[in-house]
């Protein structure tokens, strides 16, 4: 079945609805799913990456949270999902009205989330496959971040990326939880969520994250 991303993924979640984001309809691993309790040496051994695309992490959820309550910061635009996973912030833009909406992810089981979450919720997401920092530029307004500084080697990619694409207009959103690798300065904090997490997956209950526009 790992041959299948499409088939994986069906297989391996549940339609869930995240505890911030009442309108939408995921595909989630939860406690009852298989994925959920599956070791990394398991799913390793049948080719299978981390499944990061399986949970929607909080600075994702605080992320989709925001352009839903304030739609005028998509709304009309092109969007850029980066690192979209299970692309929870591609699909709160859609909703929110964004004109075009691309949803980035080197990793094709994310990928057949992102379609079949898009789907779930009738929204139009073009799936972008493979690493987009400084390979591809499609003039994007609005490019979005979520929870994307939780290792050095990632933070040191993706952030001069993202502070280049603000340097020439682009708006910049990055919501982080917290993670040990976020900037120290350039960020201009717009609002801050307190997102309910699992335990299996966090430190603690509640992670309170932050949306900052992010600055050249």
């Amino acid at each position: 079945m790992a041959s299948d991303p499409n088939a994986f993924v069906l297989a391996g979640t549940a339609i869930t609805t995240p505890p911030l984001l009442p309108e939408m309809s995921l595909y989630l691993a939860t406690e009852v799913t298989p994925l959920w309790e599956a070791t990394e040496v398991a799913l390793e051994r049948h080719g299978v990456p981390p499944p990061y695309w399986a949970f929607c992490w909080a600075g994702g959820q605080a992320l989709a949270r925001h352009l839903i309550d304030h739609p005028e910061i998509v709304r009309g635009r092109r969007v850029l999902d980066f690192a979209a996973g299970c692309g929870v912030c591609a699909i709160a833009s859609a909703l929110a009205g964004a004109k075009a909406v691309d949803a980035a992810e080197i990793d094709s089981f994310a990928l057949a989330a992102i379609a079949l979450n898009t789907t779930l919720n009738k929204v139009a997401v073009t799936a972008l496959d493979g690493d987009v920092i400084g390979t591809l530029d499609r003039c994007w307004d609005v490019v979005l971040a979520g929870d994307v500084c939780y290792e050095r080697p990632m933070a040191d990619r993706v952030i001069p990326w993202l502070r280049a694409l603000a340097g020439r207009g682009t708006k910049v959103l990055l919501a982080d939880p917290g993670r040990a690798y976020l900037p120290k300065s350039g960020l201009s904090a717009l609002a801050t969520y307190e997102v309910p997490v699992s335990r299996d997956l966090e430190d603690r209950d509640i992670r309170s994250t932050t949306v900052y526009a992010l600055l050249p």
